[in-house]
Formats: C-alpha cells, structure tokens, sequence
C-alpha cells in the first residue's frame, strides 16, 4: 500500500525534520537545514530521498517544475493520491473478502463492513478467522511497524464497532499473527 511506503519514507527523523521544515515554508536546502536544525549535507540527503519519492518537489515561481530559482513545495497532490488509492483498495477488500470459501467469505462479511471491524465473533475459530484476515489486510509480511503505527491501522478498523484498538493488537500478538519485539511490530509471512 501506498501508505506503508510513506511510513517507512518518515522513519527516519531527519527526513521528517526536514519535511516538516519545507511543509512550513522553507524554500531552499539552506533553509530547510536552518529550520529543521539538521546539518546541511543530512538536509541534502534527506531532500534527496524525500524528491525520490516525490513527496517534495521544487517548482519555480510560476509553479512550473524546478530549474535554477525554485522553490521547494510538499506535493500535496500525491499525498491525495495515494490516500484515494488506499480508500478504493480498503474498500474493495472490504466488498469482496475473497477467501475463496463461501462460509468464510458470509463470516467475514458479517463481522467486516466497509472496511471496518463491526464486532469480534463470541466463538472462538470465528474469532481467529477474523483476526487472520483483518492481520493479512493491514499487516504487510516482514515489515516492520511501529506500535504508534499499528494502533493507527488498528483504530481505522475499530471505528463505530465494539472493539478497541489495544483488544484487537492484543489478540494479533496472542495468536501470533503479528510478532512483538521492543515496541516494533512485525507480521510474518
């Protein structure tokens, strides 16, 4: 998902720094480096990789792209892009579990609506099939996430249902289908 990209992109502080400075204004490396308080050639390498991924561009004071005069701009545009391409995504997962199984697919559409977790089944192999599946939508394999990211993935699958964010973390770890380890999450494959 365009997301978990993102998320890795601002793992690293001095890129979110540096981001931030330009979100807030800075035009040039030089004042990115000033605003953000990270040294000029961490400022150049963060630039560069945030200009990769195209979360930064420079543009000119037309607004064309970015010769000798330009500005650093945030490119609000991909970042609207991106959350629509995660909002169709999620919501064709949503309307289409696809299992394979008729009865796993009626289970699932009975406790997963529009991409939100209504409420856990009481049984128990109900449960784990549920949790499976929300662990496989949200969870890329052997990537690494945050716990401030999990409960963010997390949340959006509690909104308007019975079950908190911390209760479905806690089943994921306790059924194993995410790993824990000093506050880093991980699904394996």
């Amino acid at each position: 998902m365009a997301t978990d990209r993102l998320i890795r992109l601002f793992t690293d502080e001095n890129r979110v720094r540096v981001f931030a400075a330009v979100a807030l204004g800075a035009g040039t490396p030089d004042e990115a480096a000033q605003a953000s308080g990270v040294p000029v050639k961490e400022t150049a390498l963060a630039l560069l990789k945030l200009r990769e991924q195209g979360v930064v561009t420079a543009v000119d004071g037309d607004g064309a792209g970015g010769g000798a005069g330009s500005r650093l701009v945030v490119a609000y545009d991909l970042f609207r892009q991106y959350a629509r391409a995660d909002r169709e995504q999620a919501t064709q997962a949503a309307e289409n579990p696809g299992s394979g199984d008729e009865n796993t697919d009626q289970l699932l559409r009975t406790f997963v609506r529009d991409g939100r977790l209504v409420r856990l089944p009481a049984q128990w192999t109900r449960k784990k099939l549920v949790l499976k599946y929300i662990a496989e939508q949200t969870f890329e394999p052997d990537v690494e996430y945050p716990e401030r990211t999990v409960n963010e993935k997390l949340r959006g699958w509690c909104e308007d249902g019975d079950t908190d964010h911390v209760t479905l973390r806690r089943y994921l770890v306790d059924l194993q289908h995410l790993r824990r380890s000093a506050g880093v999450y991980r699904r394996v494959a």
